[in-house]
C-alpha cells in the first residue's frame, strides 16, 4: 500500500535537499501533487496481472496472436526516472485467447512499478504464460530512458529494446515470423 504522508514527507526534505524554499507559492502544494502522482504512477504495484488474465475465450484457432505499439510509460528503479515507449505481445494460442484489452491492461500493471525494463520484459511474457497457457510467448519492449536523455551520457532518441520468449516461440522461424508482423 502507497503511503502518502511518507511521500510527503520525502518530497519536503527533497525540496529542503537541493535548497528550495517550502513556503514559496509554487512549492506549497507540491508535496501533496507528488504524493498523488505516486499513486497514479506506482498503482501497479498494488496490482495482480494474472487478473486481466483470467478471462479468456476457447478458440480453435492456432496462428500467432500480435498486439503490437503498446504504449507504457515506468520508471527506472536506478533513479526514479521516467522510461517509455512500445511494448509488442505474441502468443500462440493453445485452444485459448484473451480479449486484447486485457494484453495493455498487463503491460500497464508492471509498467506502473519501479523497475528495470529487462526485467519488465520477463515479467509480462510470464504473466501471459501462466494467464493463458499460450504454446509459447515474445514480449519486445523498446524505450527511450530519461536517465540517459537528461542526465549521465545525456543521448536523446536511444531506444533500449528487450526480448522474452518463452515456450514455443523460442523456435528461430516462429520468432521471425513475429518480426515479420511487427513490419505491418
Amino acid at each position: 500500500m502507497i503511503d502518502q504522508e511518507k511521500i510527503k514527507q520525502g518530497v519536503r526534505l527533497l525540496l529542503e535537499g537541493i535548497g528550495e524554499d517550502l513556503t514559496r507559492e509554487g512549492l506549497v502544494d507540491t508535496p501533496d501533487r507528488v504524493a498523488r502522482m505516486c499513486q497514479e504512477i506506482f498503482g501497479g504495484m498494488e496490482e495482480d496481472a494474472g487478473e486481466h488474465l483470467s478471462k479468456v475465450f476457447s478458440t480453435q484457432q492456432n496462428g500467432l496472436v500480435l498486439e503490437k505499439d503498446i504504449t507504457f510509460y515506468s520508471t527506472c528503479e536506478h533513479h526514479l526516472m521516467p522510461f517509455y515507449g512500445k511494448a509488442h505481445i505474441a502468443y500462440l494460442p493453445d485452444g485459448r485467447v484473451v480479449g486484447l484489452s486485457k494484453l495493455a491492461r498487463t503491460v500497464e500493471v508492471y509498467a506502473r512499478r519501479p523497475q528495470i525494463q529487462e526485467q519488465m520484459t520477463g515479467q509480462i511474457a510470464d504473466a501471459v504464460m501462466r494467464g493463458l497457457q499460450p504454446k509459447g510467448v515474445m514480449v519486445i519492449l523498446e524505450a527511450e530512458h530519461m536517465c540517459m536523455t537528461m542526465r549521465g551520457i545525456r543521448k536523446p532518441g536511444t531506444r533500449t529494446v528487450t526480448v522474452a520468449v518463452r515456450g514455443a516461440l523460442e523456435d528461430r522461424v516462429l520468432q521471425e515470423q513475429v518480426y515479420r508482423m511487427m513490419q505491418l
